[in-house]
């Protein structure tokens, strides 16, 4: 009778327990990696902050290519200063004008070209930062799904060497075993342990990061699928990214633009020799009598007046050389860019085609010979024709390979995800 109320209630209690974490894990739907790309580019908040700033700078051309507003003067002329009378003097007048600064021509075009360039390569500024949220969150979801395979080959070789445990222990307790093979088992279960840990730490900490791209809690939960496209894709040859990459990397071209705004410059520093113009036009109201009785008839006036640019020599001159060397810093930083990005495709190229081909080699080659030589070596040991420690060093040599496959596989993911932002463009891939 005991045990028949013990038994449920001990299962009641085990189901509590664990239903808590069974609800959470089968509650949260598994991220996959194009969703995670879409939410980190729709809610990341550094790409915001970057997408205002360049819409604030496309505000400005059309501002720079406007004439500067008009001046609305009043004056007060010609007044007596000992009676202050309006009607005493004949040219005692109130003026109303109206004037307009009007530069040399061809300045307000340059004006407005130079910030629509630099209006441009604000909007590629902004391209070059969403390819690098891809790039960073293809990156940290491969190396999550990376190591939560490999826990899930941890799990699995600690359900084998505990098997192995109980084998050696069975044929211990008959006398044909040895006591030091239950202990190397142990052993290797705790450095299995060992190594459980250090990778749950890093996998909290890649979630922590992942999360944090796509602006959500720290904390919150993140469950990947289990299964993914194993299939090496062909590329493009490096010829073929490197002309694409000089075309569309945004880098590349937002650079050029300020190359183009660095020369803008220059011929708007030579159109500088040249003088700004004011135009204007005034109404004299004035008061009073003629002498002969008759009303005084209102003055009007035209007004025009320019800049005059004698001091070339130590203006002129030296923003000229100014804007040459800032033309030539552009220049030879965008040389220096486009050898950075053929390095950055060389080294992801290189990168994708080591771990896809040690991928290939571990999938079909060496993972199924080091399979076979454990299931050898264990039938082996069963029958006494096998020690145990060559089995456990098997088991862990096959472990050691399984692990070092997903890395792989994971490590050739994220090399094309650094090719892809190199490239500029997702289309790397051969027709």
């Amino acid at each position: 009778m005991s045990r028949y109320f013990t038994v449920p209630v001990l299962r009641w209690l085990l189901f509590s327990l664990l239903l808590p974490g069974y609800l959470s894990v089968h509650a949260a739907e598994p991220l996959g990696l194009q969703q995670a790309v879409e939410e980190a580019l729709a809610s990341n908040p550094g790409l915001a902050a970057i997408e205002s700033r360049a819409k604030a700078l496309a505000a400005i051309p059309e501002q720079r290519g406007t004439l500067p507003d008009p001046r609305l003067n009043l004056n007060l002329l010609n007044v007596p200063l000992d009676s202050f009378s309006l009607t005493q003097e004949g040219m005692t007048q109130l003026q109303i004008g109206i004037s307009q600064a009007v530069p040399f021509p061809g300045k307000l075009a340059l004006q407005e070209a130079v910030a629509q360039q630099l209006a441009e390569a604000a909007g590629h500024e902004v391209e070059e930062l969403r390819l690098a949220l891809v790039r960073d969150v293809k990156v940290v979801w491969w190396n999550i799904f990376y190591l939560d395979r490999a826990l899930d080959i941890i799990s699995s070789n600690q359900m084998l060497l505990r098997q192995f445990v109980d084998v050696a222990q069975s044929k211990y307790s008959v006398g044909k075993g040895l006591q030091q093979d239950v202990l190397l088992a142990q052993l290797e279960l705790s450095r299995l342990l060992d190594r459980k840990i250090a990778l749950e730490g890093m996998r909290r900490n890649e979630a922590i990061r992942l999360n944090t791209l796509l602006d959500r809690p720290a904390e919150r939960e993140l469950l990947l699928p289990r299964q993914v496209d194993e299939r090496p894709p062909t590329l493009r040859s490096e010829r073929e990214l490197v002309e694409r990459a000089r075309k569309l990397r945004p880098l590349l071209v937002a650079r050029e633009r300020m190359l183009e705004a660095a020369r803008l410059r220059v011929d708007l520093a030579e159109k500088d020799y040249y003088p700004d113009f004011r135009l204007g036009a005034a109404w004299g109201v004035r008061g009073g009598e003629n002498p002969d009785g008759s009303d005084r008839t209102d003055f009007g006036s035209l007004l025009f007046s320019m800049n005059l640019p004698i001091y070339s020599g130590s203006r002129q001159d030296r923003a000229l050389d100014q804007r040459n060397s800032e033309r030539l810093r552009e220049q030879f930083a965008l040389h220096e860019l486009r050898l950075r990005v053929m390095e950055e495709i060389g080294r992801a190229l290189s990168d994708y085609r080591r771990s896809s081909e040690q991928a290939v080699l571990f999938k079909s080659g060496i993972i199924p010979q080091a399979s076979q030589t454990v299931a050898s070596m264990l039938a082996g040991y069963q029958v006494n024709k096998v020690d145990f420690l060559n089995l456990v060093r098997s088991q862990i040599t096959l472990y050691n390979y399984e692990t070092q496959y997903w890395k792989a596989l994971s490590e050739s993911r994220q090399a094309l995800a650094r090719l892809v932002f190199a490239v500029g463009e997702e289309d790397i891939y051969e027709e």
